[in-house]
């Protein structure tokens, strides 16, 4: 086994700890709590996303930063006429106040914003289980990729994106989606169907991390932020999340097996 092949893991085990202990008490609170901490959350990954896109506008970062926390929040609470306005409002805002790489912030603006609201609608409106769920199906997709591609290594999923990320890391992390999808359709008795909900929602978490990926290496940037030790920044962290609620979202419309 090479030591620079796993040098970073005490490095990350211990922030992914920190994080799955916060985030987990914060699920099991629900309510105010996990509102707030959707808000600062999404207020922190927009902070990045200007810094990312717009070095220069410092001041501007932490604005909307503070608006796309409150517009999160408020969006939930609000008849659904007025939902879409304030989810809106950071981008729209943002757009007439940064001056480079304008559509990129755009983009990312709505996607955190809309990812925001899904994660507090999946946990209060879905139940508890379902935001377990989610949160079983990413951490197991990424941990598993990780551990699968570093030890098999081979061709490369998406080189020109992507370079670290390969064909066996991201189909291990399917696999282990698979299981996790399994496990919550025995203890839930949903079918075999929800095995395959649970890849795509993978799959789905997998196309964020890409997105994100892709925008980092045209901002000729590494990371989002050097905020979570051996993982970045908040975007680095949770773009396969948001990902995954978009798409658990969108097929709720379609595929309901029931209340976890």
């Amino acid at each position: 086994m090479s030591e620079g092949r796993w040098s970073d893991l005490t490095t990350r085990v211990f922030s992914a700890a920190v994080l799955v202990a916060l985030g987990a008490v914060e699920v099991w609170l629900g309510g105010l709590w996990f509102e707030a901490f959707i808000a600062v959350a999404c207020a922190i990954m927009t902070w990045e996303l200007v810094r990312m896109v717009d070095p220069q506008r410092g001041g501007v970062a932490l604005q909307l930063a503070i608006l796309t926390g409150i517009a999160v929040v408020l969006s939930y609470h609000l008849p659904p006429l007025y939902k879409l306005p304030f989810l809106l409002a950071p981008a729209l805002v943002g757009a007439g106040q940064i001056k480079q790489n304008r559509g990129v912030f755009v983009a990312f603006a709505i996607w955190i914003a809309a990812s925001g609201l899904g994660f507090i609608t999946i946990r209060e409106n879905m139940g508890f289980g379902w935001m377990v769920w989610l949160i079983a199906v990413v951490v197991a997709t990424d941990v598993a990729g990780y551990f699968v591609g570093k030890s098999l290594g081979g061709p490369k999923f998406w080189p020109k994106v992507s370079p670290k990320k390969t064909w066996s890391g991201t189909a291990g992390g399917w696999a282990a989606a698979a299981l996790v999808g399994a496990a919550f359709a025995y203890h839930a008795n949903f079918g075999v169907v929800f095995v395959l909900v649970s890849v795509l929602t993978s799959m789905a978490s997998q196309m964020g991390d890409i997105v994100e990926s892709a925008t980092k290496r045209r901002m000729g940037v590494k990371d989002s932020s050097a905020l979570i030790p051996g993982h970045g920044g908040f975007l680095d962290r949770f773009d396969g999340m948001m990902g995954a609620a978009l798409f658990v979202l969108i097929a709720g419309l379609f595929y309901t097996p029931g209340v976890m």
